[in-house]
């Protein structure tokens, strides 16, 4: 029998990063933006204040630490891509990403294709929940999130009714 010497890669940990809150900023004329100081505390000490931003899933951008963006990365290029709708989603979900870091007063640049993506000229949130933060531009993100999602009781059963064990929400 032949010896055979399989690679297998170093698993991949889950994401530590929980980020939290909502900040209203502005953009500036060279298009970036202030990450708030708050914000700034939150982010992983390990990622050297280096993010990866891309488009969202509705009109948004959103930033990931670069840990969390190789998590998210490494768990996308796990798909078979020989599948069309998989193909289709590895495109999307990667167009436009790029590594940006802060600067020396706590600054990113975003991409004009990225604002201009968005939607985002001068008012901007920020919403940063679990390992990402939202860019959004106020106006889009006040039509998002005023619209109630259906009926939140329902949404909320349906969504936490799937998460095993008991967690109080009211």
């Amino acid at each position: 029998m032949e010896n055979v010497v399989t690679f297998v890669p170093p698993p991949i940990k889950m994401s530590q990063t929980q980020l939290i809150g909502e900040f209203e900023i502005n953009l500036d004329a060279k298009g970036r933006v202030m990450v708030p100081s708050a914000l700034k505390r939150q982010l992983p000490v390990d990622s050297h204040d280096k993010l990866v931003i891309n488009r969202g899933v509705e009109k948004c951008l959103v930033l990931y630490p670069i840990n969390d963006w190789k998590i998210i990365s490494h768990e996308i290029n796990k798909l078979n891509l020989y599948v069309k709708d998989n193909r289709d989603f590895a495109r999307y979900f990667f167009r436009g990403a790029s590594e940006i870091s802060l600067d020396a007063n706590n600054r990113i640049l975003i991409p004009k294709p990225l604002l201009e993506y968005a939607g985002i000229e001068k008012d901007v949130v920020l919403f940063a929940y679990n390992n990402r933060i939202e860019v959004w531009s106020k106006k889009n993100y006040h039509k998002q999130m005023d619209e109630e999602p259906r009926d939140f009781v329902k949404l909320s059963e349906q969504v936490m009714g799937k998460v095993n064990g008991n967690i109080n929400l009211s």
